[in-house]
């Protein structure tokens, strides 16, 4: 049977959920590296981690480290104006040189302090080559003498680790460095030139403005089973568009042009199919934040909606939703319970995939239209 609810945040303020006590400082640090993490939900769920760094250490120079493809995500922000990036993970010549200049950079900028969101080797063994004096991170994966202060790592159990959202888990982290939980409140800005580029394409494309405009991303780069099945989204669609005289807009992001297409293939009402080019990821952010609905799977332009307060159905199939749990409300999770789930598989390894074959379109376009009307 399908199931619909909508997510709330399990932290209760001022809340210790590493058990250790906050790091003390004989100097405030004044130079201090950030590693971000490398998805881009993930990147917008460590923003309240982030504005709390930022107010924790408000003298000091914060260098935020991340992938240069996610700086859209924050661009617009008031904490992007130290940034580095990581260098190509290739053997190239070229690459190799990209991972020196990085490093000479780092190394050069004397950090007091780095701080590691992500729970990769790789971060660990960078801030340590770079020579940051205090190495914060979570005691995992193998980094523990990489790291001058290991963070216990709050939901081990044995063969895994307890499902815990990951607000609070960096919360952890934050309760170390002697800050308050940064609470769940996700924040992202927008610019002037996206919100320009998306109010012009979608008039060139024809949207009316007063059409209400639903926003579908149907992919998922985690993999191709958190997907929703095409012709379905396409039911769910045509449904709006019938019934609400909804613009139906497909943002595809790269690599998921032919599912996007699958989709405009499938319908038999209009809709707007925003590709070559896809938007950036600073385009997609404006257009989430005017949509008045957005559909999709349990991917990273979900976070975008929550950020802006966007209505949401979220489609969830095999990953746990405790994971990306937060108390932003506008939102409905479809899902079924199934024996073989959450498996966190990026491939079902089954002849069916029930979790995904079992979610209706009749139970996704009634949360639909549930969302549509708060929102309109």
């Amino acid at each position: 049977m399908t199931t619909e609810y909508i997510l709330r945040s399990l932290y209760r303020p001022g809340m210790d959920l590493s058990g250790m006590q906050p790091l003390q400082f004989k100097q405030t640090p004044q130079r201090v590296l950030l590693v971000l993490p490398t998805w881009v939900g993930d990147v917008v769920m460590a923003t309240p981690f982030i504005r709390g760094l930022f107010e924790r250490f408000p003298e000091a120079e914060i260098t935020l480290l991340m992938n240069r493809h996610l700086y859209p995500l924050l661009e617009g922000s008031p904490w992007v104006e130290r940034c580095e990036f990581w260098a190509p993970r290739k053997k190239t010549a070229e690459a190799k040189q990209q991972q020196r200049e990085l490093l000479a950079k780092l190394r050069a900028q004397r950090f007091d302090l780095a701080v590691m969101l992500p729970n990769s080797l790789r971060s660990a063994w960078l801030c340590f080559r770079a020579g940051a004096r205090r190495r914060v991170g979570f005691n995992r994966d193998g980094r523990g003498l990489l790291l001058t202060d290991r963070v216990p790592v709050p939901n081990r159990r044995k063969g895994g680790y307890e499902p815990l959202p990951l607000c609070d888990y960096f919360a952890v982290l934050a309760n170390t460095l002697g800050m308050p939980h940064p609470g769940d409140g996700l924040t992202l800005y927008l610019t002037d030139d996206a919100d320009a580029a998306v109010e012009q394409r979608l008039a060139t494309e024809g949207v009316r403005p007063e059409q209400p405009l639903v926003v579908l991303c149907p992919g998922a780069n985690f993999g191709a089973s958190k997907c929703w099945f095409p012709e379905r989204f396409a039911a769910v669609a045509d449904q709006l568009v019938r019934r609400h005289d909804a613009a139906v807009v497909i943002s595809p992001g790269p690599g998921e042009e032919p599912l996007a297409e699958a989709i405009v293939a499938a319908m038999s009402e209009r809709s707007f199919l925003l590709m070559a080019p896809c938007l950036t990821l600073g385009e997609l952010k404006s257009l989430i934040a005017d949509a008045d609905l957005l559909l999709g799977n349990d991917t990273g332009p979900r976070h975008f909606g929550r950020a802006f307060d966007t209505h949401r159905v979220t489609v969830f199939g095999p990953t746990e939703q405790r994971w990306t749990d937060t108390s932003h409300g506008n939102e409905t999770i479809v899902k079924v319970e199934v024996p073989c789930g959450p498996c966190h598989k990026k491939v079902c390894p089954l002849e069916e995939q029930v979790c995904m074959t079992r979610v209706t379109v009749d139970s996704v376009t009634e949360a639909c239209e549930r969302e549509l009307a708060a929102a309109l």
